[in-house]
C-alpha cells in the first residue's frame, strides 16, 4: 500500500528523518513516520527492537513489505542473505562478539528492510547497541545526501568491523595456544573446554562471513541500482574487508587443524618417554630380581651359603644394572 495513513503506536526505540542530507528530526513519534515520508527529499530510519508481530504487520501495511520478508524479521537464526522483492529489499546480517570468560560466540541478528526512502532495522534484542550504526553515520555527514544508501553502509560497515574485532580474539587465544601446546606443561582437561568453544565460535563465525559476503556481492550489482553510484567506492571497501574475513577465518581453521594434530603427535610422544622410561626402568628392576629369585630357590647350585656366592650375586646384579641403565641413557630412554 502507497497511502501515507498514519503508522500506529510502535515500539520503536531509534529514528531519524533526512531531509536533502540533513538531519531534521531524531526519535520522532510513530504517528509522525508518515507525515515525515510525506515530504519531498526525506528519508526515514526506524529501528524496532525485538517488536512484536502486530507492530511489523503494521510497518508491512504502510510501506508494502512483502510478508515473506516479514516473516523471516520475526523468524529465528536466519542466515545472512539478501531477498529481493518487488519495490524492496530484504538483508539479514549478524552482529558478533566474544562473551568474555565463556569462550562463546555472541551473535545479534539484524533485519533490514531497505525501500527508496526509507529503512527499516529489526533486532532480535538489545545485544548490539544500535547507536554505534548512528554514530557511524555521524562520521561521514557529507554521505547523507546519497540517502538509503548512505545508511546502509553505515550498518554494513558496523557490522563486518564486528568480525574485525572478533576475529581479533582469535587471533590472540591461538596464538597464546600455538606456545602453549610446546611448553613444559600443555594444555590440561581444564582449558579444554574453553579451546573446543573457541574452535566452534571460529567456524560459527566463517559461517556468517560466507554468506555476508554472497550478500553484499549481490547487493553491489549496478544492474539492481540498489547502490549510489557515488558509494560504489564505500561498499567495495566493506566488500574486501569481509573478503579479508573469510580468508583470515580460512587460514585460522587450517591453523586450528595444525594445533590439533600437533597437540595429539605431542601427546603420543610425551606418552612415548613416559613409557619409555617406566620400561626401561622395569627392566632395570628386573635383574636383581631374576638373580634373587634364582638364588632363592630351595636347591643346590654353585656358591650355596658361601661368601663368594653372595658377592658373585651382588656384582652379577650391580653390572647387569648398571650396564642396562648406560644403554638406556645411550638411547635417551632416561
Amino acid at each position: 500500500m502507497r497511502e501515507r495513513d498514519k503508522i500506529g503506536a510502535m515500539a520503536h526505540t531509534h529514528s531519524r528523518v533526512y531531509r536533502e542530507g540533513a538531519v531534521v528530526a531524531n526519535d520522532i513519534d510513530d504517528d509522525q513516520i508518515s507525515e515525515a515520508l510525506a515530504e519531498p527529499g526525506t528519508i526515514v530510519w526506524v529501528d524496532l527492537c525485538d517488536p512484536t508481530e502486530e507492530d511489523l504487520q503494521r510497518l508491512a501495511a504502510e510501506l508494502g513489505l512483502h510478508e515473506l520478508a516479514v516473516e523471516d524479521a520475526l523468524g529465528e537464526h536466519q542466515r545472512p542473505k539478501l531477498d529481493r522483492y518487488r519495490d524492496h529489499l530484504f538483508l539479514t546480517c549478524q552482529h558478533t562478539a566474544i562473551e568474555p570468560g565463556s569462550q562463546k560466540l555472541i551473535e545479534t541478528e539484524i533485519n533490514a528492510f531497505i525501500g527508496r526512502e526509507w529503512l527499516i532495522t529489526v533486532r532480535k534484542d538489545h545485544g548490539f547497541d544500535i547507536r554505534t550504526v548512528q554514530e557511524r553515520w555521524d562520521r561521514s555527514p557529507d554521505l547523507a545526501v546519497h540517502g538509503v544508501s548512505f545508511l546502509l553502509y553505515g550498518l554494513v560497515d558496523v557490522v563486518v568491523d564486528s568480525y574485525f574485532d572478533t576475529l581479533e580474539v582469535f587471533d590472540e587465544y591461538y596464538d597464546e595456544i600455538s606456545e602453549t601446546i610446546f611448553g613444559d606443561h600443555p594444555i590440561g582437561p581444564d582449558k579444554q573446554q574453553d579451546w573446543f568453544q573457541m574452535r566452534r565460535a571460529l567456524f560459527r563465525l566463517h559461517r556468517l562471513a560466507v554468506p555476508l559476503r554472497e550478500a553484499l556481492s549481490s547487493l553491489m550489482r549496478r544492474d539492481h541500482d540498489a547502490v549510489a553510484e557515488d558509494l560504489y567506492p564505500y561498499f567495495q571497501d566493506v566488500y574486501d574487508h569481509i573478503l579479508r574475513i573469510t580468508e583470515s577465518t580460512d587460514a585460522l581453521r587450517d591453523l586450528v587443524s595444525t594445533i590439533v594434530e600437533t597437540n595429539l603427535s605431542l601427546r603420543d610422544y610425551r606418552q612415548n618417554q613416559v613409557m619409555k622410561k617406566v620400561t626401561s626402568w622395569a627392566a632395570i628392576i628386573a635383574v636383581p630380581t631374576l638373580i634373587t629369585g634364582y638364588y632363592g630357590m630351595n636347591v643346590k647350585y654353585p656358591g650355596l651359603a658361601t661368601r663368594w656366592g653372595w658377592i658373585s650375586s651382588l656384582v652379577l646384579m650391580a653390572g647387569l644394572s648398571i650396564g642396562l641403565y648406560a644403554q638406556f641413557k645411550k638411547r635417551d630412554w632416561l
